[in-house]
């Protein structure tokens, strides 16, 4: 075994988390967020949101929770206290969900509750305003309505820039982890006792689908998947700040790339790439997730071989085709109809746009009434086929979770279903000529990869303590759980592109992965392949006439983005008093360790395909350097429009029925590449510390 950091668990029972800051008075709050120092800003998001299911324990914020009235001075909000007063009217007439309750966004009722706090957080003016609500309002609310109200109010409120949100696995990690580890941790907590616990992946060997569930149940990916749907809620309205730019094709792309990034994963350990859903058809692969709720009992298993069966209170088998149904013939008749009957072309590139918004179905949907929200309620109807009729009176199965989707395998056959479907739209749009892929005067001489395209396994280990009960005089011992995750060695792509129009240009750079053969051993063809390609980076450059030499580090990707800091590190970081790591604020994007596809230990055969476009017409602005929120390519720019006009996915997002189009293009270019994957296990750290 080879060992790459060592770092020891502490010996000692650790004590609570220091907070060096003092709070400012009641006595008038503070102009805006740019009066607050980023230090004092993260840290106090650190208390609110350290052991989420125990009571305040922190002065300053136990004495805005028992001394603040948020309806005394309605100036502070910038509604006037409208939203407050609907808040503080819920609460006193007992209708909010109790605390130690489990909590559900595809819940209607649940969200409702949670969309009131984050109205009143976003109205507030400035931040001592919204901490003294968010430290009111934690002691009184659901503690996952609460969670969420305040995750999302920091990426979308202007006082939240520089804030570095900490890693929900550390913060509520009942919905990360193997009840298994968990109950070792209350043991090792009921004896005192420091604890690193190993944490398995879901079932066993018998099960085929055991060889990919490191990649569903990756805690960075499912992070990824819960920050996206927080970037691009379907509940949004633009009377929040601001419009959601492609809101709809981003739904689309991301989670067609999550699609295929699983297919690849298949195709390396010898499965078949994953199949559709069918509601008329059984749903083959069962699930146990072993997971438990914090309270509420455990997550529901679904057999193998299930039918579909009616969900009472939320859906029909029947409305499911319907919708799917009214959603097909709109692709086929080339138009969407909105709520007063006005007919919307979507045979063009907006098309995708407007479809993404009515399959999830998100407020941006046109006609919510005719179309349905076909994507949200499919996550509730597989989520509740292990008790669909609520006869054992279960909580909600991982399927209605975006934290925890992804650990169920049929969370990728509910979007290769629905993938199908935009696919579908895709094939009536006319496939790209020479012209429309063209760039004049460009010709890549040479792509290439620089460093070892090399996938491993490492050992990561992150912090229990959130998982149990703590108790007034009671030491803290020191509780992590440690886990498998892929990773792979760092490389750079390089291309040599030749810029003959004698003046300087600004070129999109569009790389791509693309998968060889299937699983029998089938070569892909431009036409069945183009679907199944990984979106590896996109960035801008300026060329200079003549040869340049391009190149670009994976750690520099727009798809990915680094590992979210420690709950202690941001502790620790915010403590000192000086705090900068805004390139750790989003944690929308894939984990940069899973940039790669994990490959075979002989070489898994790939196309790497590099497309230079014409920047001076993609760009939507004029900043070439720009890295537009760091993973534009996924998760878009906050507040700001996407910064590539093309299609998500250009130019393989449509039909290649000749492939010369390609060929005979001078700025696009294919090289055969394979991706290893080294068998032995790497550790991140040393065991000889535990007790």
């Amino acid at each position: 075994m080879k060992v790459f950091v060592f770092f020891a668990l502490v010996a000692a029972a650790a004590a609570w988390p220091s907070f060096g800051f003092e709070s400012l008075s009641l006595d008038g709050f503070q102009s805006d967020a740019s009066d607050v120092p980023l230090a004092k800003r993260q840290q106090d998001v650190n208390h609110l949101l350290w052991k989420i299911y125990d009571h305040l324990t922190f002065d300053d914020l136990k004495g805005y929770a028992e001394s603040f009235d948020p309806e005394a001075d309605t100036s502070m909000y910038k509604d006037g206290g409208e939203a407050v007063h609907r808040l503080v009217k819920e609460f006193k007439d007992h209708r909010l969900l109790e605390q130690h309750h489990w909590f559900s966004l595809f819940n209607e009722r649940q969200r409702e509750e949670a969309l009131m706090l984050f109205d009143v957080l976003m109205q507030c003016k400035t931040w001592d305003s919204a901490v003294h609500n968010a430290a009111y309002w934690r002691e009184r609310m659901n503690e996952g309505e609460f969670v969420y109200a305040l995750y999302t109010a920091v990426i979308h409120s202007d006082l939240g820039h520089g804030i570095v949100l900490p890693p929900l696995y550390e913060v509520t990690p009942h919905m990360f982890t193997n009840s298994e580890v968990i109950q070792k941790a209350y043991t090792a907590k009921m004896t005192n006792k420091h604890g690193l616990f190993h944490m398995e992946f879901t079932g066993t060997k018998k099960n085929k689908e055991q060889r990919v569930a490191y990649f569903g149940e990756d805690i960075g990916m499912n992070v990824h998947h819960v920050t996206w749907h927080m970037d691009y809620p379907f509940w949004w309205e633009d009377k929040y700040g601001h419009h959601l730019d492609r809101k709809g094709e981003l739904f689309f792309w991301v989670h067609h790339q999550l699609t295929v990034r699983f297919d690849s994963e298949r195709l390396s350990n010898y499965l078949d790439m994953v199949d559709e859903l069918h509601w008329e058809k059984p749903v083959e692969e069962g699930f146990a997730p072993h997971t438990i709720y914090k309270y509420g009992g455990e997550f529901p298993a679904r057999p193998d071989h299930i039918h579909f069966e009616d969900v009472d209170g939320v859906a029909r088998v029947r409305d499911m085709v319907i919708t799917e149904s009214r959603i097909r013939d709109a692709i086929a008749h080339g138009y969407i109809t909105d709520k007063d009957g006005k007919v919307i072309d979507i045979r063009n590139d907006e098309g995708i746009d407007k479809l993404g918004d009515i399959i999830e179905s998100s407020m941006y949907s046109p006609n919510v009434q005719y179309y349905g929200a076909l994507h949200n309620m499919a996550h509730i109807m597989l989520g509740r086929q292990g008790d669909p009729h609520g006869k054992y009176n279960m909580p909600p199965g991982v399927m209605e979770h975006f934290e925890t989707a992804t650990r169920d395998p049929t969370f990728f056959r509910l979007h290769k279903y629905m993938d199908n479907i935009f696919k579908e739209h895709k094939d009536t749009l006319p496939p790209y000529t020479h012209e429309d892929l063209d760039f004049p005067g460009i010709d890549i001489q040479s792509i290439a990869v620089n460093g070892p395209l090399r996938t491993y396994f490492e050992d990561y280990v992150f912090d229990l303590r959130n998982a149990v009960d703590s108790a007034e005089g009671v030491a803290m011992v020191d509780l992590k759980a440690l886990v498998a995750r892929l990773n792979h060695q760092d490389f750079t792509f390089s291309a040599d592109v030749n810029n003959n129009n004698g003046n300087e240009v600004i070129a999109t750079f569009r790389w791509y992965l693309c998968p060889d053969y299937d699983n029998n051993g089938e070569k892909f063809t431009y036409e069945n392949g183009h679907w199944h390609c990984i979106e590896m980076d996109k960035f801008w450059r300026k060329l200079l006439p003549g040869l340049n030499r391009v190149e670009r580090k994976s750690t520099e990707s727009s798809v990915t983005v680094p590992d979210v800091p420690s709950f202690q590190s941001l502790i620790d970081a915010a403590d000192s008093g000086s705090f900068d790591m805004h390139e750790f604020e989003r944690s929308c994007g894939i984990p940069n360790r899973m940039l790669l596809p994990k490959g075979k230990k002989d070489g898994m055969d790939f196309s790497l395909f590099l497309a230079v476009t014409d920047g001076s017409y993609d760009l939507t602005h004029p900043d070439v350097d720009s890295e537009h929120g760091g993973t534009h390519a996924h998760c878009g720019a906050h507040g700001e429009i996407y910064p590539d006009k093309r299609p998500m996915g250009f130019p393989l997002d449509r039909r290649i029925p000749d492939r010369r189009v390609f060929d005979e293009t001078t700025n696009i270019k294919f090289k055969h590449v394979k991706v290893y994957h080294d068998e032995r296990k790497y550790t991140v750290i040393t065991l000889d510390s535990i007790n």
